[in-house]
Parts: structure tokens; C-alpha cells; sequence
């Protein structure tokens, strides 16, 4: 009981502060300038640019309703609620943090606003929940129709931006497309920054040793996988394991000091779940 309490609690901290993070930058940088995002968000923008109506905290959630009923239907109840919470939370906070205009250069304001909006969403996207918005209705056309992600959230921030161009000068558009742009990147780079691993290949004729130290001096697992050269047809065993940035040098070391002739091979992961690493988010 007292893990769930805390994982629950973890999760709702880890929305309310990206919430905030993400609303501040729309509040404080992005409006100022009329730029848009991409998603529902930017659709919310878009009508609040051209009616004024409401606010734009209150159309992002009208925007959210039809799609959080589509995922209540086919989607894990413990996401929705979660996402529920989180674009709740974005709602409020778009609501009611005051409105300034901190960056008056527009570049400049695409740039760092679109980083600020990315890092909030990055940090949403770390809990067992997310801000809502059309991630739920790409992975429900993923699930039923076989749709990529990455498809549906292409074609629909197009529409969104060309939707733009109809009221807004060219150019506007365009820093609203780096603002966006910035915007997914930022968010990859705060979802890897937490879980980002290296997996690493090592042959040697040393495997043995050189496992059983992986496991009991650097508290890593390690699997053996069975090969064999191609040109002597000698089997080898090759270890696989995985490590963090700051053990790669010690496994280095490590590996090296048992055999110096050992091929040592790293690979950056974005990802890593299992025992010991991050869980996977049941959608």
C-alpha cells in the first residue's frame, strides 16, 4: 500500500509540475506573440487568437473532451485518469497564470517557447499519464487501425498550420513550425535524459570472469549470447548488459584489465524497461 501511495503521489507531482512548466511557457512567452503549437493545443490557440472567447486554458480542455471519452472506451483506466488529472492541471494553469510577454524578438520567442512548452511535455510523459491531446487519438487509430503515431500527429499539426496560414501571415506560421519543432525535440530530449542507457556487446575469450564481475562489482546483470567467428568457426560467448553514462568507464576498465584484446562495443539506448529500469506505460 505505502509503494502505490507513493508511486500515485510521484505520478501527480510529476504532472502538475510539467503542467505548470508547460503553461508557463505558453502564458509567459508564446501568446504574446499569437504563435501557435501543434496538436490540440495549438487548435485551442487558434481559437482563442480568433474569438477571444473563453480563455485558452478552457478551450484546450473543450478540445480534450471528445478524445478523453474516446479513451475512456478503449484505452487503460489508469492512463485516462491519469491524463485526466494532467490536462485538468495544463487547463488550469493555461487558465489562470498571468499572460506577459517576456521574449519580445518572435524567433527568439518560437525558440525558447517552444523549449519550455517541450521540457513541461517531457516531464508529463515520464509519469504513467500524459497531457492528453491528440496522443490519445493516435494511439487508439494505432491500436484499431494499424495507423503510425508519428502519421497521424504529422498530418494533423498540417492541417493546424495550414488552417493558420488562412489568418495569419506566412511568416508567423513559419515561427509557429520552429515553436513546434523545438518543441518535440526538447520533449525527446527530457524523455531519454531520465532512462537514456548504454547497452554494450563484449567479446572476449575472457567472458566468464569478466560476467561474474559485471554482476558482483558493478551490480549489473549480464547475458550471455552464443556466436562464432566467421572466418575461424570458433563458438564464442558474447556478454550483453546495460549501463548507465557514468559506469561506462568502470565496465571499460574492467573488461580491459581481464583481456586486453577484448572488442568492447556501446550503443546508445532511448529506452530500457524491465526489472531494475524504467516500467512500461500500459495505454
Amino acid at each position: 500500500m505505502t509503494t502505490t501511495i507513493r508511486s500515485v503521489t510521484w505520478n501527480l507531482l510529476l504532472l502538475t509540475f510539467g503542467a505548470a512548466v508547460y503553461s508557463g511557457g505558453v502564458n509567459t512567452i508564446v501568446l504574446g506573440q499569437g504563435l501557435m503549437s501543434g496538436g490540440v493545443s495549438g487548435v485551442a490557440l487558434l481559437c482563442y487568437y480568433l474569438t477571444g472567447l473563453f480563455g485558452p486554458g478552457l478551450l484546450y480542455f473543450l478540445c480534450n473532451v471528445p478524445l478523453m471519452i474516446l479513451g475512456w472506451r478503449s484505452l487503460s483506466r489508469r492512463f485516462i485518469l491519469y491524463t485526466l488529472f494532467g490536462m485538468g492541471m495544463v487547463s488550469l494553469c493555461m487558465q489562470y497564470l498571468p499572460q506577459r510577454t517576456l521574449i519580445p524578438d518572435p524567433l527568439l520567442a518560437a525558440i525558447f517557447g517552444g523549449a519550455v512548452m517541450g521540457a513541461g511535455s517531457g516531464i508529463m510523459l515520464r509519469s504513467l499519464g500524459s497531457a492528453g491531446g491528440t496522443d490519445i487519438l493516435a494511439i487508439w487509430l494505432n491500436q484499431k487501425y494499424d495507423l503510425r503515431i508519428g502519421q497521424l500527429n504529422f498530418f494533423f499539426n498540417l492541417a493546424v498550420f495550414a488552417a493558420g496560414l488562412a489568418f495569419y501571415a506566412p511568416t508567423l506560421v513559419l515561427y509557429s513550425v520552429i515553436l513546434s519543432y523545438t518543441n518535440a525535440k526538447v520533449m525527446d530530449y527530457f524523455l531519454s535524459l531520465f532512462n537514456q542507457r548504454k547497452m554494450v556487446f563484449i567479446i572476449s575469450d575472457k567472458a566468464d570472469v569478466i560476467a561474474h564481475d559485471i554482476i558482483h562489482s558493478l551490480k549489473r546483470g549480464a547475458t550471455f549470447l552464443h556466436g562464432a567467428g566467421a572466418y575461424t568457426g570458433k563458438s564464442k560467448r558474447v556478454i550483453l548488459t546495460i549501463t548507465n553514462t557514468v559506469q561506462i568507464k568502470r565496465l571499460e576498465e574492467l573488461v580491459f584489465d581481464h583481456d586486453p584484446t577484448a572488442f568492447f562495443v556501446v550503443e546508445n539506448t532511448f529506452n530500457v524497461l524491465g526489472e531494475g529500469f524504467a516500467r512500461r506505460k500500459v495505454y
